[in-house]
């Protein structure tokens, strides 16, 4: 397969001409070295994931600086944290744009090192797995949504035809058990895989951090490093709710999400479209897949946006919501292939209590047709 490009090159290549040093962040293999070497064709590559590099840097920051000091690719650079005060200094000095380039997969580790030594000195991306439009421009989006999210966005199952069964089980021993281990210095990965197994079980519900410690056998201040650690690594993430209060009791809990659905799948043994179809996390799997796109769709293309969900004490809930102004643009998302007028209550719920500061109403479900009607815009899955 060719290089699929990436939505995220365009935003790159804006700013590094307008900032010294560029910096992208994202899961490993979601293709930051293959997109960072596109783009930056005449730089030098440097691993520090390389045990001779990463000493080299760790031991003689002054000398790998001297030997490597300009037109650099640099990646998983948080291995090597004494580097960044002395590139702070280098383009201070030289006031060259664009003169490093880093990339790491753990994303604590990384922003804290640029928050303490280049604020305001780099541009900062995240480079997520494939979003649908990367997969349609290379003709590798599923029609059928179960087969999209049981085969997932991580390129090396496209670009190498490998069986999504083997990348991710090979993906969780090698990449989110290391990084674990790394941080955390977790010797008995046994735990962390039932924990891991916990929140795929829990995708798409409010987050109630003492029953998934409880049912882990762990503590809470564990559940939470541990929660906070697969967050870092781009495994999971948060969706926050919206806090608005609109004179009702509401949920202020976050709700939690996996990155990719072919990694959370298979983690629930949902391993082909007949074990999806029957199985009774179906909607909250197909809810993480669009929620998850809108979240790559804004990374990819650098708009920056603040997605939230909205529930209040009765039950009433808004999946995914962004306030665009003084208005809300509100979604709501519904596997099923069939249009219902019960599907449209909660944004017109919504709308009464918010006081029609209501920009877009938009149902995501899994048929195949879009339809404008009056009050709200129907959305196929494969078009949002």
């Amino acid at each position: 397969m060719s290089f699929i490009k990436r939505h995220l090159e365009n935003a790159i290549q804006a700013q590094a001409s307008k900032y010294p040093v560029i910096a992208v962040t994202g899961p490993r293999q979601s293709g930051k070295t293959t997109l960072l070497q596109n783009i930056f064709k005449n730089y030098e590559y440097i691993s520090l994931e390389d045990p001779d590099n990463r000493a080299f840097a760790i031991d003689d920051p002054v000398g790998f600086l001297r030997k490597y000091n300009d037109r650099i690719i640099l990646d998983e650079a948080q291995q090597a944290p004494t580097l960044f005060s002395y590139i702070q200094t280098i383009v201070d000095k030289s006031k060259k744009m664009g003169q490093f380039i880093l990339s790491g997969s753990q994303n604590f580790q990384l922003l804290n090192n640029i928050t303490q030594s280049l604020a305001g000195r780099v541009a900062l991306f995240k480079l997520l797995p494939l979003d649908f439009e990367e997969m349609k421009s290379a003709k590798l989006l599923s029609d059928d949504y179960a087969k999209a999210c049981i085969n997932g966005f991580y390129p090396a199952i496209y670009d190498r035809d490998i069986d999504p069964t083997v990348f991710y089980t090979n993906y969780v021993q090698t990449y989110v058990e290391r990084d674990v281990t790394e941080l955390m210095n977790i010797r008995d990965t046994r735990q962390f895989r039932i924990f891991l197994g916990l929140c795929a079980a829990r995708v798409g519900q409010l987050l109630n951090l003492n029953s998934l410690a409880n049912e882990c056998g762990i503590s809470q201040p564990t559940a939470k490093a541990w929660l906070s650690i697969l967050e870092s690594s781009y495994i999971i993430f948060q969706l926050q709710p919206f806090y608005q209060n609109f004179n009702k009791r509401i949920v202020k809990t976050p709700k939690l999400y996996f990155y990719d659905t072919g990694l959370l799948c298979n983690i629930l043994g949902i391993r082909d479209t007949d074990i999806f179809i029957h199985s009774p996390l179906k909607g909250n799997i197909f809810e993480n897949l669009i929620i998850s796109e809108l979240y790559k769709k804004s990374e990819h293309n650098y708009l920056h946006r603040d997605y939230s969900f909205w529930r209040d004490s009765n039950g009433h809930e808004i999946d995914l919501l962004t306030q665009n102004g003084n208005v809300f643009d509100i979604f709501e998302i519904k596997s099923t292939q069939t249009i219902r007028t019960e599907h449209f209550k909660g944004l017109d719920f919504f709308n009464d209590i918010a006081q029609n500061k209501t920009g877009t109403k938009t149902l995501i479900y899994g048929g195949t047709e879009n339809q404008e009607r009056s009050k709200y815009s129907v959305i196929t899955w494969r078009d949002i």
